[in-house]
């Protein structure tokens, strides 16, 4: 038992620590706090995350925040579940990635999704969404690049890396982003989310 609580909700980034969580086998409790209600502003919630966002893990008293962290905390602690590479390269990869999706690819995604008709946002707004496509094209060729090489990002096994990048594309991937003129990165993208592990993490409606 790891006495790991998430905080966090499933249409959230806490569905990435969740993710990670499942592939490593982690025995974990789902504390539901929402990102865009009054849940994620309390003083308790506060005291926890000054931020006052999601995800935040407690594991056995460690309390962290910022998804990308989180699972690159997780896997490398639980290494022997091979998510984390063995090697110091290995992990500097992991960490360009995780970085590089955060500051690439999440933003233009996110608009893609919260302005995309699966949603039926009231305000939604179609031209922001046409914008968030036109600016994932150049990081999704970069994606593309790397995994011309190699089935993963780190080589021929999954990793953490793949699960953090993935976790965003998934965004993407929820608003209607076509990976036709990627497919490299379209068939990586699928072979993530039909894992298992993905499949049980994934957040659904309804």
């Amino acid at each position: 038992m790891t006495g790991l609580k998430i905080y966090g909700v499933p249409f959230s980034r806490a569905s990435r620590t969740r993710w990670c969580a499942e592939e490593l086998g982690l025995d974990y409790e789902m504390a539901p706090i929402h990102f865009a209600d009054a849940s994620s502003k309390t003083p308790e919630f506060l005291a926890i995350n000054p931020n006052g966002k999601v995800p935040v893990v407690d594991d056995d008293g460690f309390v962290l925040w910022e998804s990308m962290a989180i699972n690159c905390y997780l896997a490398r602690k639980h290494a022997d579940k091979g998510l984390w590479p063995e090697t110091l390269q290995g992990e500097a990869l992991v960490l360009q990635w995780s970085f590089w999706v955060v500051a690439e690819l999440e933003k233009p995604l996110l608009a893609i999704l919260l302005n995309s008709p699966a949603l039926a946002r009231p305000d939604r707004d179609a031209e922001a969404a046409v914008e968030g496509e036109r600016a994932a094209q150049r990081p999704l060729a970069v994606l593309e690049i790397a995994l011309a090489k190699s089935p993963y990002l780190l080589g021929p096994d999954f990793t953490i890396a793949d699960l953090n990048v993935a976790a965003v594309v998934s965004w993407g991937a929820a608003g209607g982003l076509k990976l036709d003129s990627f497919p490299h990165v379209a068939s990586w993208y699928a072979a993530c989310a039909a894992r298992p592990a993905a499949r049980r993490a994934a957040p659904r409606r309804g």
